[in-house]
């Protein structure tokens, strides 16, 4: 990726230590470009990135509705969780609603990626289950969807199942990049994902932001979503984690969803804009210092502390020492952060 700029660097005692390249791209609702740096045509998995506009049919299809679901299991929809008790017991809650449990899940089981939440579970001498996924409750409004349309849970993950099929027509309708067979792969909770170009992605979310471009009935659909997300941050991601501390903070203003390989989405509803990312090393960290960088330049931010934090990231060793930092590159932050102390000397 010849084109690739600089996203972010890594830095010990002043010295680059690591450079992280990707590509860039801030987009409104009509298709023009704000902002673009990097190669923002190639195609890239959204992977977790795009689980907000996965689910517009939960509510466009009336399930929602049907069953009566929460702002909390609305977000947790949305979320790439950490399996903490409460991301637990609301998709466990979603699922009662229709009759079922975790067996009819289909995305695996993965130990809980919050640490406190993984060793309570070995503490207690269980084993997880599916409803530990950091995807249960993206699945949980899947299976959702399948009941109130009358469609058989099982095989719900593969292509050809309604549910699917319509969440690859409403990738395709709001994000209006092709999602075929040519451009479709698996993703790490087994349902499809589709590789399209970050410019796409961004329309996507810049659409999600406004409801411009939407028709009426997802316009709706996406409000009540972002509604749900900016309420309960928590559900989005859990503790420590950049989407729920950066929403729990500047929500409804901006909200975000991080992807796995280093893939970020953002929208301002505010400015009605989307923003993608893609750091090409799959580096989600230095993806989330870019995030900041942007955010903080095109909502308009000014000195808000999350965005302070991640876009000057300090580093530690396991002393707590202060050894560095991951700083945004000059080329995304609206104004260059200069060298500034650590808080103690360098090891």
């Amino acid at each position: 990726m010849t084109d690739d700029v600089l996203l972010a660097q890594t830095t010990r005692n002043g010295i680059v230590e690591s450079s992280h390249y990707g590509a860039a791209v801030v987009v409104d609702a009509h298709g023009k470009t704000v902002f673009s740096a990097g190669d923002c045509t190639t195609p890239v998995f959204p992977r977790s990135t795009v689980k907000a506009l996965q689910a517009l049919p939960l509510l466009t299809e009336g399930a929602a509705d049907r069953f009566a679901l929460p702002d909390k299991a609305l977000a947790l929809a949305c979320a790439s969780h950490q399996g903490e008790p409460e991301h637990i017991a609301v998709a466990t809650d979603m699922l009662a609603r229709t009759g079922l449990d975790y067996g009819a899940l289909e995305c695996g089981t993965h130990w809980p990626l919050d640490t406190a939440a993984a060793r309570a579970l070995a503490a207690a001498g269980e084993a997880p289950c599916a409803l530990h996924n950091c995807c249960s409750g993206k699945h949980a409004g899947f299976i959702c969807l399948s009941c109130a349309t009358g469609q058989d849970v099982a095989h719900y993950t593969r292509p050809e199942h309604r549910v699917m099929q319509t969440v690859a027509q409403t990738l395709q309708e709001v994000t209006g990049a092709p999602h075929t067979t040519a451009n479709r792969a698996v993703d790490g909770c087994a349902i499809p994902t589709w590789a399209i170009p970050l410019s796409a992605l961004a329309l996507g979310y810049a659409r999600f932001a406004s409801g411009i471009g939407l028709s009426p009935d997802r316009a709706l659909a996406a409000q009540r979503l972002r509604n749900a997300i900016a309420r309960n941050p928590f559900m989005i991601a859990g503790s420590g984690q950049f989407d729920t501390r950066v929403m729990a903070e500047l929500a409804p203003r901006v909200l975000t969803k991080m992807g796995a390989e280093g893939v970020m989405l953002i929208a301002l509803p505010e400015q009605g804009l989307g923003m993608a990312i893609k750091c090409r090393d799959g580096g989600v960290r230095a993806a989330e210092t870019a995030a900041a960088a942007l955010i903080a330049r095109f909502a308009r931010i000014e000195n808000a502390p999350v965005l302070t934090h991640f876009m000057r990231r300090p580093l530690k060793n396991w002393n707590g020492q202060f050894v560095g930092e991951l700083r945004a590159s000059s080329l995304l932050a609206q104004t260059y952060l200069p060298p500034a102390p650590l808080e103690q000397d360098y090891a």
